[in-house]
């Protein structure tokens, strides 16, 4: 980042409750998404071993189908927090109206195609034929509720870049304690199994994106923007949606390869990986509330037209950052005799565990600073830099990751080959904060 003046402890204080302000219910609200799927498992669970099977074959499906359009959510921050900042707030909305939209269609566009190929797509998963069935009953239900997923994340960004992460977390807490009661009632209660728990998610999701938008529907009329579809506006929000897209696909790519190459290493080395990426997805709720107040408030900034203040307000988020890190990754070290033990008993597994977590609690600080800038860069709209940076991450870890079970590696290797993709993560980031063109001002970018 570029160096300027030493920023007066009032400002850093300002900076720190802003920060708070949206990080904190941000983090609940992320902890709120993933307990979903835990409702249905603890439910289906009872069921018996087929049903929960099915359960997690279709969940894999549904979470890889939604989170590949999670840029719905960042685009659309930080497109409304820019026009927040430019101080018009009919625009803003009139922007995040045309995310929403754009999350109806593409939600429509999914659910033609997972319907009709549900039966395939848990055969391509790998579900076996007593399972099969159950995974195609919860796919094709809980595909219906697509859309409102969709729109859920969008008027989330909405939210979000209005400087507001309070609903979110209101609504996320309505939305998960309708669930866990409905899939208790139609699962029990009403005897529908199954089906029963896939059409109480459905229900509870198509809740929350009622409440969304009956929100954000108000804001409109209270400023008098419009809420008809904007051809124009959705096309904008699609394409600054593209390069957030290759970032996330590629994000995705090298979990996938890690979990790959983590099987060919041993069932042993398998199963002490996922237990590993559940802890990793847990400390990065933490630095993701973090990155989402980045984006509303960097948006905010540029969009009126403050670069000094985007500069500070990156230099205090980046501290943020390492500082969550540095606590994090001992917190890991020190929490470890007492985690493993939740999760498994077998030495075969708790040995490379064990020392894994090592290596997550190294990576750490790292990590605080890529999350960070990451918020940053998407805040000031700079979709394009993330895109390519994740492409050329991405190429870096293929080749080490690759190599671990070539030269006879563990699951220590494989890590580390994951601290190498996170360092590398955290260079482009931050080269390119330093060089300061990411800083364009105005309504957009």
């Amino acid at each position: 980042m570029t160096l300027a003046p030493a920023t007066p402890r009032r400002a850093l204080r300002r900076h720190d409750r802003e920060i708070l302000a949206l990080a904190l219910p941000a983090f609940g609200a992320l902890v709120a998404e993933p307990l979903f799927v835990m409702v249905d498992s603890a439910v289906i669970g009872h069921l018996g071993t087929r049903q929960l099977a099915g359960l997690g074959v279709a969940a894999a499906l549904l979470t890889t189908a939604v989170s590949v359009f999670v840029f719905l959510a960042y685009a659309t921050t930080a497109a409304v927090a820019r026009r927040v900042g430019a101080g018009d707030l009919p625009a803003a909305i009139r922007q995040g109206m045309d995310g929403i939209w754009l999350a109806l269609l593409l939600g429509a566009a999914v659910v033609a195609v997972v319907l009709p190929t549900a039966p395939w797509l848990v055969e391509l998963f790998g579900a076996s034929p007593s399972a099969a069935p159950y995974a195609t009953t919860y796919l094709r239900i809980s595909t219906l509720g697509i859309p409102a997923m969709l729109i859920v994340l969008a008027a989330t960004g909405v939210l979000r870049g209005l400087q507001d992460t309070r609903t979110p977390l209101y609504v996320a807490i309505g939305g998960f304690t309708a669930n866990a009661a409905l899939n208790a009632g139609l699962v029990y209660l009403a005897g529908l199994g199954i089906a029963g728990s896939a059409w109480g998610t459905v229900l509870a999701q198509c809740g929350m994106a009622a409440v969304y938008l009956t929100v954000v529907v108000r804001g409109a009329r209270r400023h008098g923007a419009s809420l008809r579809p904007d051809a124009a506006g959705i096309r904008a929000c699609a394409q600054a949606g593209v390069p957030l897209l290759i970032r996330t696909l590629s994000l995705r790519a090298v979990l996938m390869i890690a979990t790959a190459v983590a099987a060919r290493l041993g069932d042993a080395e398998v199963a002490a990986h996922q237990i590993v990426l559940s802890l990793w997805s847990l400390l990065s709720f933490a630095l993701d509330a973090i990155a989402i107040a980045g984006q509303a408030i960097i948006g905010r900034y540029l969009g009126a037209g403050d670069r000094d203040g985007a500069r500070a307000a990156c230099r205090r988020m980046a501290q943020w950052g390492i500082a969550s890190g540095i606590v994090l990754g001992a917190l890991v070290v020190l929490a470890r005799p007492l985690f493993i033990p939740l999760f498994t008993s077998d030495p075969a597994v708790r040995q490379p565990l064990f020392t894994t977590l090592l290596v997550v609690a190294a990576t750490q600080p790292v990590a605080g600073i890529v999350f960070i800038l990451d918020g940053v860069l998407m805040g000031a709209g700079d979709g394009p830099y993330l895109a390519g940076a994740m492409v050329v991450t991405l190429a870096a870890f293929v080749p080490a990751a690759l190599a671990v079970p070539a030269l006879g590696g563990g699951l220590v290797a494989l890590w580390w080959a994951m601290a190498l993709m996170m360092t590398v993560r955290m260079l482009t980031l931050w080269l390119r904060t330093r060089s300061g063109r990411w800083i364009v001002t105005g309504a957009s970018r």
